[in-house]
């Protein structure tokens, strides 16, 4: 018998434009191009006889199961996530796609991007609005010094700069988030 283990928190349904661009190609080139390549190598692999012995064999059905796997993922999440088109009610506050400087509690200053779950990446500064530094970063004005505890302990974070540069104006009012 496995171990209970609690349901994973449900992760926020928000993407930036680009990064729901992203994920659409990356499932179409999964599906157009990566699979049939595996699909084709598999079959020749097949072909070559004995399949317990053939490590080529193997290797593309797991590479195979891996594609598989991914655009089922894909197409689940594509299609209940929000696209947030519109710059939020207070430029002057942190919200989904602002860009923040913090400085720590040594004066470091670090970059951050606010995006969805779906397009996080930490050498790039851009971290999940689900993170527990964002849930404290938010709506809090440039100048606020946020307390915040992390896996490494407590910190202590003040805002520096806050800007809205990659969300594009759309005609929908202030405030308010685009909804496919």
């Amino acid at each position: 018998m496995s171990r209970w283990r609690p349901p994973p928190v449900k992760s926020t349904a928000l993407i930036t434009a680009a990064g729901m661009s992203k994920l659409q190609q990356e499932l179409d080139d999964l599906w157009h191009r990566q699979r049939p390549e595996v699909v084709r190598a598999l079959a020749a692999a097949a072909a070559e006889g004995d399949r317990s012995e053939n490590a080529e064999y193997t290797y593309r059905k797991k590479q195979l199961g891996g594609i598989d796997r991914r655009v089922r993922y894909l197409s689940k999440r594509i299609p209940i996530l929000h696209v947030a088109g519109e710059k939020p009610p207070s430029s002057v506050a942190v919200f989904f796609g602002a860009r923040v400087i913090l400085e720590d509690d040594t004066g470091e200053c670090h970059t951050y991007h606010i995006v969805g779950p779906d397009e996080i990446d930490t050498r790039q500064g851009r971290i999940s609005i689900d993170a527990p530094l964002t849930r404290a970063l938010l709506k809090h004005h440039q100048g606020d010094q946020v307390k915040v505890v992390l896996p490494s302990g407590h910190h202590t974070y003040t805002i520096v700069t806050i800007s809205y540069l990659d969300i594009p104006s759309s005609e929908t009012p202030q405030g308010t988030y685009e909804k496919p």
